[in-house]
């Protein structure tokens, strides 16, 4: 049987490692290898990749996407590439954007140069609804113009349309997904789910901004890995493709229900001054995904948020030995 060999970049973080877990899982297709290039930033965790390491289709790379000898060594054996690898903690862009240029765009304008020069066949470059900026009412389809308002987000966007000009220029088949706020299991405790359940779990206060109003929508890990796969396998080149999750919660909403399920009040929160570039909303129409590829969140969040809960609960030697590893407080809200 000929394989599909796919370069996942990024792959020992929390989006990334879910995927190739998803990918050499049972459920997953027989007819793919995988390589993982990852630099092992803040981060990411070897440990994530754990239950596929033995996989015959699995192999792994330590390096960096803004090394063109490195991208190019593995570009030549690769048939498609999914590219997860990014910074993306905003309040990590705010302190200092270097790195965030660096690796959004620099990095992924190396992947698309090397993919274009080995002739890969598909490039399915991950991206974010923070790109659109904050929508007031309504929700952005993917014509909606690009309004970024942090230096995350900014870079984010401008790796988007470098990616998509390879398409229009030289052909190259590039697929771009924008997906809603991810949660699950595994995630680095410093965006605002993990970090407050970590927080709530050992007694500590949760940093709650400004009026706590922000409204974001949430999308499981496993509606977002499935919806990437559609994305890759029937997916047109050039296109855009939103992904929801189809719960919106302002800030406040979500605080109430992480409390509850952690067994804690209204005085475990501290109110923190609002963040700068602060987006109120955030909401993307995902129907061109669902009439296109047949894609619908199937988690609900309840059931969701819940085990994801337990998850932590159950695993602090994962996620205290992560936290050891964070530099800035705060959550992405």
């Amino acid at each position: 049987m000929s394989h599909t060999r796919i370069l996942v970049t990024g792959g020992a973080g929390f989006i990334g490692s879910h995927y190739v877990r998803t990918l050499l899982g049972p459920d997953g297709p027989d007819d793919v290898t995988v390589t993982v290039l990852d630099s092992f930033t803040y981060a990411a965790n070897p440990a994530n990749l754990d239950p596929v390491c033995d996989s015959p289709r699995y192999r792994l790379h330590a390096g960096d996407i803004c090394d063109p000898a490195v991208v190019d060594g593995l570009m030549a054996e690769h048939d498609q590439v999914v590219h997860f690898a990014a910074e993306s903690h905003v309040d990590r862009s705010l302190h200092s954007a270097t790195e965030f240029v660096r690796t959004n765009v620099l990095g992924t304008q190396v992947l698309l140069d090397s993919a274009l020069r080995h002739g890969v066949d598909r490039f399915v470059h991950i991206s974010t609804d923070e790109v659109y900026g904050s929508v007031p009412e309504g929700s952005t389809s993917e014509e909606h113009p690009l309004h970024p308002n942090s230096p995350y987000a900014a870079s984010k966007a401008a790796s988007d349309l470098v990616a998509l000009s390879y398409h229009r220029s030289h052909g190259l088949d590039v697929r771009v997904t924008r997906c809603s706020n991810n949660y699950g299991h595994h995630q680095f405790p410093e965006k605002i789910i993990p970090l407050f359940v970590t927080r709530l779990l050992t007694g500590a206060k949760v940093p709650l901004y400004g009026d706590g109003l922000n409204v974001r929508d949430w999308l499981h890990i496993d509606d977002h890995v499935r919806a990437v796969e559609l994305v890759r396998t029937r997916g047109r080149a050039g296109e855009v493709y939103n992904i929801g999750g189809g719960t919106e919660l302002d800030n406040r909403g979500l605080t109430e229900l992480l409390l509850q399920a952690c067994g804690a009040g209204w005085d475990s929160v501290e109110y923190v001054a609002d963040r700068k570039g602060h987006d109120r909303r955030y909401s993307v129409d995902w129907t061109k995904a669902h009439v296109e590829l047949g894609y619908k969140p199937q988690k609900d969040f309840t059931e969701g948020l819940a085990e994801t809960v337990a998850w932590y609960r159950d695993h602090p030697e994962v996620w205290k030995e992560a936290a050891r590893r964070a530099v800035l407080p705060g959550g992405r809200q």
